[in-house]
């Protein structure tokens, strides 16, 4: 099903609704449960660098949680997926490691690029995360140089590049799109377009608010989605994922949705000139991803206040537990800033 790009980009204009139906009860248990702790876990973080015990930039997905956590349930371990540098969503939706992210995120050698990355250098190649880059489309060709591998091994695992709207005013995206449908490569470009590129506007950079459009220049099959809405993009995500593995691809989704944040950090960016507003984001926040679920799930009798409840402190209680666990542990030694640098 295809949306209407503007009634999916005017934050007042929703299905408030979900409809549940192509879904059992524990599957869309596993999406809420996903997605609060990928909540949690960056609120936790945002804290952090607010008071100070982050000492780089964290650039927090807060109300983007439905897009990774709706196509990461579809993915296996040995698939090849790229993040950019809004990627904390990403990691945690394949299985990552809550811990081992505050650990990077902290600068502590226990973390996932050892706190040598920060929020921005994430890897986790156990659970087919293979790197996020600050570096604009730094990733998308190489999620293409993957896809490429896997077809010449005649393998079933795709790749799939996240990538943001600003992204896709990048060349090497172009480029990326075209290698990709010249050789039928196993590949599915997400592009999370929360209308922002650090402090502008899409409409302020490009003729148009939709990026598939560029996709329809490629020959590419497409669907526009409503990115607060969980089942819309599983639905269209195990569809594309499956005809993936068949090698039929490549594919393009176009996820709207909108980050709480600003750009950076904690901030929500109303007060530096830009085209966003306190009303914005309140208008926003009622299209929670995760509100709409919950709220859709107990209409239909199978989830209850009580129940959330539950899950929320449940996981609350464990981000607090690796929280405090990862502010404890050592930052890497002096000699070891060389270390995996050069071949010996």
């Amino acid at each position: 099903m295809h949306f209407s790009i503007d009634s999916l980009i005017d934050s007042g204009i929703f299905e408030e609704n979900i409809d549940l139906v192509n879904f059992k009860k524990d599957q869309l248990i596993t999406f809420l449960k996903n997605m609060v702790l990928i909540r949690t876990a960056e609120y936790k973080i945002a804290k952090g660098r607010e008071e100070g015990l982050i000492g780089g930039p964290v650039h927090l997905g807060v109300g983007q949680e439905a897009i990774a956590a709706g196509l990461s349930h579809f993915l296996k371990k040995d698939d090849y997926v790229f993040g950019a540098h809004r990627s904390h969503s990403h990691i945690l939706a394949l299985g990552g490691s809550v811990y081992k992210l505050f650990a990077e995120v902290l600068g502590k050698k226990t973390g996932f690029s050892k706190g040598r990355g920060g929020s921005m250098h994430l890897i986790d190649q156990e659970n087919g995360f293979y790197g996020s880059v600050p570096i604009v489309a730094g990733t998308v060709s190489l999620a293409v140089g993957a896809a490429l591998a896997s077809k010449l091994k005649n393998s079933r695992n795709i790749a799939i590049a996240y990538l943001g709207d600003g992204a896709c005013e990048e060349g090497v995206f172009h480029e990326s799109l075209n290698l990709a449908r010249i050789n039928n490569l196993p590949i599915i470009f997400i592009v999370e377009n929360n209308l922002f590129s650090s402090h502008m506007h899409i409409s302020q950079r490009q003729p148009k608010s939709s990026t598939a459009r560029f996709a329809y220049a490629n020959d590419i099959e497409y669907k526009v989605v409503d990115g607060n809405n969980i089942l819309h993009i599983a639905d269209i995500a195990s569809k594309y994922v499956d005809l993936s593995r068949q090698q039929k691809g490549p594919f393009f989704i176009e996820a709207i949705t909108y980050r709480w944040f600003g750009h950076v950090d904690w901030r929500e960016d109303i007060d530096v000139g830009i085209e966003r507003s306190k009303e914005d984001i309140k208008l926003w926040r009622s299209r929670d991803p995760i509100t709409r679920l919950k709220s859709s799930m107990i209409n239909n009798n199978i989830w209850s206040n009580e129940e959330h409840f539950d899950l929320e402190r449940e996981i609350k209680q464990m981000v607090n537990k690796y929280w405090e666990i990862a502010l404890k542990d050592p930052f890497p030694e002096k000699q070891s800033l060389i270390e995996d640098v050069y071949s010996s």
